[in-house]
């Protein structure tokens, strides 16, 4: 589905670049190994997490399980929440083309998936594996995402972020 014809693209057809709030998910992947999927985006050169917006209709475990096979092909199942994004500070965002977004994230991991991953779309412009010691360079709430997850599994308490 290109930006366009999506809701958020419907969405910014009428409101423009104005901040607009978003509900959507991200998810930390991790292999055996310990090592976690990223992806190199291309709206702002830097590595995240997959992730997305919502689609009209659809509930948080269908946006996560849509986002990650649309952005790294991998089929993912049995996702967990394991933390809540919400921090104007971390997740206020300008693009590139200037649309201002304020993202209220729920954040889900798995051990579970099927496939290779390798970039699928034109948000992403390379995928990898990573150990949590070793991360390149990340958006912020994406990096946040991530020690927070790192957290969960020290402590099995949900993070709020």
């Amino acid at each position: 589905m290109s930006f366009a014809d999506s809701y958020l693209g419907r969405l910014r057809q009428l409101v423009g670049s104005r901040l607009v709030l978003v509900p959507g998910a991200r998810i930390v992947i991790e292999r055996e190994d310990g090592c976690i999927l990223l992806h190199k985006r291309t709206d702002f050169d830097r590595w995240g997490l997959p992730g997305g917006s919502a689609e009209e209709g659809e509930n948080i475990e269908t946006i996560i399980i849509r986002e990650v096979a649309e952005e790294t092909g991998l089929a993912v199942r049995d996702v967990k929440p394991f933390a809540f994004g919400s921090d104007p500070r971390y997740e206020t965002f300008e693009f590139p083309n200037g649309d201002r977004t304020q993202f209220f994230a729920l954040i889900f991991y798995t051990r579970s998936f099927a496939g290779d991953a390798a970039v699928m779309d034109d948000e992403s412009s390379a995928v990898g594996w990573f150990a949590p010691d070793a991360l390149p360079d990340m958006l912020s709430n994406m990096a946040r995402s991530v020690e927070a997850y790192l957290r969960f599994k020290k402590t099995g308490e949900f993070q709020m972020i």
